[in-house]
């Protein structure tokens, strides 16, 4: 196996928000950026509506205090919806019942 192949092998995919790879991204020099990843850029710095560590934060409140997967939150993370109607179009995706005082409580988390 080659080195390349074997760091590839070692490496573990996770669920990031649109701000934490915002984060990773803006750590490499724009000078070494392929075409791929300055377009990657281009579009989370459009994007991306709240700072990394405040993602972070925001997204273990959705998992602890709401009851939400890694996936759901770092969903909701990426659009921050602001009312009943715009979370409820994600959650009938999710094609599980929410109650409603916990959609008041996730849009409580994302207006933090």
């Amino acid at each position: 196996m080659t080195e390349q192949a074997q760091q590839l092998a070692t490496k573990k995919a996770r669920i990031i928000t649109i701000p934490e790879a915002k984060e990773i991204l803006s750590k490499i020099d724009p000078e070494q950026t392929d075409q791929i990843q300055k377009r990657t850029m281009d579009y989370l710095l459009k994007f991306s509506k709240v700072e990394p560590e405040k993602a972070k934060k925001m997204r273990k409140s959705l998992i602890e205090e709401c009851g939400l997967t890694m996936e759901e939150a770092t969903e909701l993370i990426n659009v921050l919806p602001k009312s009943q109607e715009e979370l409820r179009v994600f959650t009938s995706g999710w094609r599980k019942l929410i109650p409603t005082a916990t959609v008041e409580k996730i849009l409580k988390v994302l207006a933090e």
